[in-house]
């Protein structure tokens, strides 16, 4: 039997986003100077409908201080989309996951199960003090994971009693929950203390966009961990997309993003990045390199010019729709169950890749080859 076909999610440009190379800047400085489309309702709704024509899953909703409150913002729309879901993002340890829960099951129960929730510890020490949050990093996984077992427990409708190093509750629980709809978790982090989690906790460890062999080293090696204890997780890759017509026409806008990055803003990214204690950042900073675009290919098709400026998700595949549907099925006989996919800007960009580079994904599957 064939595997089944991968999944396919949307970005939100919660900081503001533009067909500028400027807009291509840190998440935490994307303000109405940096993008020339702000992140009002009016112009995330034009691309939450476009993703859901497009045919994507779902739509994540990033959670820092760059962005806007995804719970507000993927709760107002809602009421401008029929059936593409929302990947909410959330801070662990920074509410209760009492009131976690009964936010996740009101937001399921008027949208009619239309959640998935993505689970965030916090990669960047300066970010995390500005949240009021002190605690080291392995520790901040060790409160992760007792946040995510409580909230599993609560959304399955279980009434929970815990005390444990970060967290102490009695009688927890919701009140008529809606177990109909099953709210997945999705997890990232690639230090050990987070492959511990994951393999706990997750439904879907996600990854950042490094090359094939790097993402078929940590898949083998978190299915040993999680079938250590007895679980199987999915597996969601997170990668932006510039995919044209030829090959030529998508690096001349992988020149044209460069062109317009500011060296300035590229040394205090480079030395904020520096700064945090995130393992998947230092894996994502390592692929970095000056020069033209093609001195950031780092495999084949995948450039790392987006994270000289941008903190997380910092490589894009680049090349012609063929090519990067390929790279994609590469990455889906690698064990990827998942892609959320971005570009620039998020609005023409959900169109182009759901109706060119999908299709070429689910073809190439459906006939048995990647390539």
């Amino acid at each position: 039997m064939s595997a089944p076909a991968p999944v396919f999610h949307w970005f939100l440009p919660t900081g503001g986003d533009g067909r500028d190379p400027g807009g291509v800047t840190a998440v935490q400085a994307r303000t109405g100077a940096a993008t020339r489309r702000p992140a009002d309702v009016g112009y995330l709704a034009q691309v939450a409908r476009a993703a859901e024509q497009a045919g994507f899953a779902s739509l994540l909703a990033p959670v820092g201080l760059g962005c806007v409150d995804p719970w507000i913002l993927a709760a107002a729309l809602t009421q401008h989309t029929d059936r593409i879901g929302f990947l909410v993002a959330f801070r662990a340890g920074f509410a209760s996951p009492t009131l976690l829960a009964q936010q996740a099951d009101a937001f399921r129960r008027f949208a009619g199960g239309r959640l998935r929730l993505n689970v965030v510890t916090g990669g960047d020490p300066a970010e995390q003090r500005a949240y009021g949050d002190h605690l080291a990093h392995d520790e901040r996984y060790a409160r992760t994971d007792e946040v995510m077992a409580v909230l599993r427990d609560l959304l399955d409708g279980k009434r929970v009693d815990h005390e444990g190093a970060h967290l102490r509750l009695d009688g927890a629980h919701l009140v008529d929950p809606a177990v109909e709809h099953p709210v997945p978790l999705y997890f990232g982090g690639a230090s050990p203390a987070a492959e511990q989690v994951a393999a706990r906790r997750a439904d879907v460890q996600l990854l950042w966009g490094e090359p094939p062999a790097a993402i078929g080293e940590r898949i083998a090696r978190l299915r040993g961990i999680a079938a250590d204890r007895g679980r199987t997780l999915r597996y969601g890759l997170r990668l932006h997309v510039i995919s044209r017509d030829t090959a030529e026409q998508a690096w001349a806008e992988a020149d044209r993003i460069l062109a317009g990055i500011d060296p300035e803003a590229v040394r205090a990214s480079q030395a904020r990045f520096a700064a945090m204690d995130s393992t998947g950042q230092a894996r994502m900073a390592a692929l970095h390199d000056h020069g033209t675009a093609r001195d950031l290919l780092v495999a084949p098709n995948l450039w790392a010019g987006i994270g000289l400026v941008r903190e997380g998700a910092g490589t894009a595949l680049v090349g012609s729709h063929d090519e990067v549907a390929a790279r994609l099925a590469d990455y889906r006989a690698l064990g990827v169950d998942e892609f959320i996919l971005s570009g620039y800007p998020h609005l023409e960009e959900a169109y182009r890749v759901g109706e060119e580079v999908v299709p070429r994904v689910h073809a190439l599957l459906s006939a048995g080859g990647a390539g």
